[in-house]
């Protein structure tokens, strides 16, 4: 079905103007349109086709591939694009984080990526409380400025760290705290705009008096004076009919925002057109800078998480809940749970909860103080929660019931700030986290934020359920439900004709329970491709032909996102999966891929939630690394499992073997695994990249570098026999040239020191391990991998001497040395195989003997953890994974440290974990050995440190490798302590060589054996 997106004609396409415009195909890739654009802007200008589809999806369920994108630097860059597209009918489309759920920041136009540059703070006001930021800052980094202040901007979306101000606004955007604070439109002063025709505006309070002078000249084609000509005719035609008609309820984003524009006239006198644009979605006009009202942070919260054993109870309970004045009410039912249990960062905290709990609402308070929390929390317990008297201390300062009966059956308090993180961590991660399924039936997002007044909520859940059934169907329940914005994802496969039809008829049946309990079909998300259709039939005709005269007042042609909040787009059209779509790897994939549709799955698992592209100052957890330091698209893992999928399904012009592909798609993965933890879904990126790279190499070899990283023991071997003439070698002058020129190695790198005596000979000369295996507890092969034997002998001797000292007898086995993570890293899968089945046909025997395996290097013991399983299959690599450990990891795990004697060391130390153990949530055990052992660590809450193996030494990408690390090293030089360590031997080297340290940092277990 057409999309019915143009301005009212009529019917001849003779008067249709932009259908003089052939934008489809590769006519409007004419250099002409580009040379246009580029000779006007000093933005980036791209319209390749990797781009493009890089644009053409957000976090919804729709794909439309734009005409091309435009990163635009200033305002004046935004106008010049929009007047030249103006004067061409080219749809224009203004977008920021790509995190929008409802199609509205994907369309067939020349697409503003605002926040690639236009992300500047620009300003705060103090007398008036005010800040002023572009367009493209991120709300995390808006609120980073603004903390200093006491104060912040209020609108809190789930993804605030990924969510654009300007997307914000254009969204009419709030979130979990919407029962304190406003939505976006709420704290709209004044912005800056630009028209369709590229003319810059500035909206802001103006008396309503003044409309009439402000609407001269309208006439005569002026844009500013027609806007305010319609808004002045909307104030006074259609004012009866918006208080009929529009739901009232807070939350409500649906159409144009002509209940607020009423409210602010009747109470204020004055109307601001920058609210009127809140909630437009780009299609009235495009905000490129505002000024903005605040909110003072809260001194104290406190949360509490309550427990139901069914959802209905739960929904029953959110109206008395809200007589106690929360500043948030979240629900998450037992679908959610469900996918939360099987994922590794919250299997804990969901097994935490009582046996037969279905449903939970979590429950936030706003105080002055800690112990105001605390009796508020006390308060809501006493008359929600059965038998709470009894339980607990009747002075703590409990309340009296409410009249409603009660349905809660337990409850989980949390007070300190890193308890309460958790809970809203795993509440905000809910639409991810539905989304980590990997079949063909996934929760899609088209009914997704409908709301209805919190009083309906129990009758409207019923009978959405009587919905679901009859179509076969179910759906999770999660968000904001004391507002009652319920995020409601039915489950459907789209890939096949009857999973469309059920959503077009779910989504029919569902607007008119919205309609009938007083609600909205969208409470938070926007209109874009799945709602725009159902707001004629939830605002009437009168005012559905008012948006339609308000959308041609501010775009005349109708190029500004056309189709959002006024078109009539069919909700089913510009699926990314439909019944035509095809997916075909081109091979068969050698890893095991243990999910519900194998690799293919994990290709097609990513639905754009933005969750690897936070804001431009983060730093926290490890993925992605490579986006942190470019923050470019392509180099998100959003961008490559994309890239990959679009590949593979054929949208892509290039198959995932090219040369093009293969260097700007997966080329800048370095396989941190960081998005394997990080990504709520479980997207795992290195493992693609490297079945991926696998195939790459059957077709078309291994290059001599690859071959030289991936055998790199012989290497080390040689270089240790003729040391220390082999580190004179390397400082010869030219030699640095030389391996660049020759194998591609970075002439800037220094390459580790050989050392003669290696860490294998010395345990030979010690004459047997110092505990015996008779008067131990534990027996630990501690393997010598090639680093530590021939670059780090000094690491494997000090965990020897810990070990030890823990009463572990030690070997260190002749036949187990490399774990095959060089071949592995490099994608040369057949040899990283054939090195794990030897190893494991060595480990097997003695794991079943009781012997454990401890490794010193972090990537190693991951090899050994994970990806041997990713290779090999059957019980006897199992108990190898199941025995294998890290060393500090290997102390803490069985408490070996807590029978050593440590001398107190005092000395304060920054503690920089290796991305791959911190990806599988591994990484905390050093840091609880070294503070036992008497360290004041700063666990830094770091990513990758660049080197990434072989990746810092390889001459392309050593100025990536320095971006990502310069992040850990402004994390060093912040914190208190007075000496790095790291467990990864490429992390140290990273840090030798542009930390400011003498010499390189000690690996954790050598200042553990310093302790001793």
């Amino acid at each position: 079905m057409a999309h019915d997106i143009r301005p009212p004609t009529d019917g001849d396409p003779a008067t249709d103007r932009r259908a003089d415009y052939d934008y489809e195909g590769g006519d409007v890739h004419r250099p002409d349109l580009v040379d246009a654009l580029e000779s006007r802007v000093d933005g980036d200008v791209r319209f390749d086709a990797y781009t493009r589809e890089l644009f053409a999806t957000d976090a919804s369920v729709y794909e439309e591939l734009p005409i091309g994108v435009v990163a635009p630097r200033s305002t004046e860059d935004v106008a010049a694009v929009v007047a030249y597209c103006a004067d061409r009918e080219i749809p224009v489309l203004p977008r920021g984080g790509g995190t929008s759920l409802a199609g509205q920041a994907v369309n067939e136009a020349v697409v503003l990526d605002f926040k690639r540059y236009m992300n500047d703070f620009v300003g705060f006001d103090a007398e008036t409380e005010t800040a002023r930021a572009q367009a493209g800052i991120t709300l995390a980094h808006l609120n980073d400025e603004l903390e200093p202040h006491g104060l912040k901007y209020a609108p809190d979306p789930a993804w605030g760290d990924k969510s654009v101000l300007g997307g914000c606004i254009g969204n009419n955007s709030t979130g979990a705290h919407s029962l304190k604070y406003e939505k976006a439109d709420g704290y709209v002063e004044s912005v800056e705009a630009v028209l369709a025709d590229g003319t810059v505006a500035t909206f802001g309070w103006v008396d309503v008096d003044a409309l009439d002078d402000l609407a001269a000249g309208g006439e005569d084609g002026d844009l500013e004076a027609q806007v305010y000509a319609e808004v002045r005719r909307i104030l006074e035609e259609d004012a009866d009919e918006i208080e009929a008609r529009f739901p009232d309820m807070k939350r409500n984003v649906s159409g144009y925002n002509y209940n607020r524009l009423l409210a602010d006239a009747r109470e204020r006198g004055e109307v601001n057109v920058g609210r009127l644009l809140a909630g437009s979605e780009g299609t009235l006009a495009i905000v490129t800078e505002a000024t903005v009202s605040l909110e003072p942070i809260p001194e104290a919260t406190a949360v509490v998480l309550l427990t139901y054993d069914d959802v209905m109870p739960a929904m029953r309970d959110v109206a008395p809940i809200l007589e106690h004045d929360p500043s948030a009410v979240e629900v998450m039912d037992d679908v959610l749970l469900g996918l939360a249990r099987d994922t590794a960062e919250f299997a804990d905290l969901v097994d935490s909860l009582p046996d037969g709990t279905d449903s939970t609402l979590l429950v936030e308070f706003y105080a002055d103080s800690a112990a105001e929390g605390k009796r508020k929390v006390a308060d809501l317990l006493a008359d929600r929660l059965p038998d709470y008297e009894a339980e607990r201390d009747p002075t703590d300062g409990a309340g009296d019931r409410t009249d409603a009966a009660i349905h809660a059956v337990d409850a989980l308090e949390a007070y300190d700030p890193e308890r309460q993180a958790k809970f809203w961590k795993m509440r905000k991660a809910g639409l991810p986290i539905l989304l980590s399924r990997t079949g063909d039936d996934k929760h899609w997002p088209f009914v997704e934020d409908t709301a209805v007044p919190a009083e309906n909520l129990p009758e409207y859940v019923a009978d959405l359920q009587a919905v679901f059934e009859a179509h076969d169907t179910f759906a999770a329940y999660y968000a904001h439900a004391g507002p009652g914005v319920l995020h409601i994802r039915p489950l459907l496969n789209l890939k096949t004709d009857a999973g469309v039809e059920a959503m077009a008829s779910i989504a029919d049946e569902v607007t008119d329970l919205v309609i009938e309990y007083g609600g909205s079909v969208s409470g938070e998300h926007g209109d874009g491709k799945a709602r725009s259709a159902w707001n004629r039939k939830m605002y009437g005709e009168q005012l559905w032909a008012s948006f339609t005269d308000l959308k041609s007042a501010f775009d005349p042609d109708w190029l500004l996102n056309p189709g959002s909040v006024c078109g009539e787009p069919d909700p089913t059209d510009d699926l990314r999966f439909d019944p035509e779509y095809t997916f075909d790897a081109g091979f068969e994939p050698v890893l095991d891929w243990d999910n519900e549709n194998g690799f293919q799955g994990m290709v097609e698992l990513c639905h754009g939630c933005a969750g690897c592209a936070g804001h431009q100052d983060s730093t926290g957890g490890v993925m992605c690394p490579t986006y942190r330091a470019a923050e470019e698209e392509i180099t998100s893992t959003r961008g490559r499992a994309n890239m990959l999928r679009q590949a593979m399904s054929g949208d892509l012009p290039d198959d995932v073997f090219s040369e093009e592909f293969v260097s700007e798609v997966m080329d800048l993965c370095i396989g941190c695994k960081g998005c394997k933890n990080d990504c709520p879904s479980g997207v795992d990126m290195a493992k693609l990249k490297a079945e991926v790279g696998h195939e790459y190499h059957q077709r078309e070899g291994v290059s001599v570098r690859d071959r030289l990283f991936a055998n790199v023991e012989p290497l080390l071997k040689l270089g240790s026999i003729f040391a220390p003439v082999s580190n004179w070698a390397m400082d010869v002058p030219g030699s640095g040239w030389l391996m660049e020129k020759t194998v591609g190695i970075a002439r800037e790198r220094d390459l580790p020191a050989f050392h003669r005596n290696t860490f294998k000979g010395w345990v030979e000369s010690r004459g047997g391990p110092a505990v015996s295996a008779a008067e131990a507890d534990r027996k630990a092969l501690l393997i010598a991998d090639p680093y530590t034997n021939y670059n780090h002998p000094d690491v494997g001797k000090a965990a020897v001497r810990v070990l030890e000292a823990a009463g572990v007898h030690v070997r260190v086995p002749d036949d187990v040395t490399d774990s095959g993570r060089p071949a592995f890293s490099k994608s040369m899968l057949d040899q990283a195989r054939s090195t794990a089945e030897e190893n494991v046909a060595a480990l097997a025997p003695r794991v079943r003997d009781g012997w454990d395996v401890v490794t010193v290097e972090p990537s190693d013991a991951v090899m050994y953890q994970l990806d041997y399983l990713d290779l090999l299959s059957g019980d006897e690599v199992e108990a190898v994974a199941a025995n294998a450990y890290g060393i500090l990891e290997y102390l803490d795990v069985h408490g070996l440290d807590g029978a050593i004697d440590f001398a107190g060391a005092g000395e304060a130390l920054a503690y920089h974990g290796h991305c791959q153990q911190k990806a599988t949530r591994k990484d905390h055990h050093a840091v609880g050995v070294l503070r036992r052992a008497g360290y004041d660590v700063d666990a830094l809450d770091s990513g990758c440190c660049g080197m990434a193996g072989s990746f810092g030494y390889e001459a392309e990408h050593v100025s990536m490798s320095l971006s990502i690390g310069s992040i850990l090293f402004d994390q060093v030089d912040d914190s208190f302590a007075d000496q790095v360590v790291a467990p990864g031997a490429s992390c140290r080297s990273q840090l030798e060589e542009y930390v400011e340290r003498n010499g390189e940092p000690p690996h954790p277990v050598e200042k553990v054996a310093a302790a001793l």
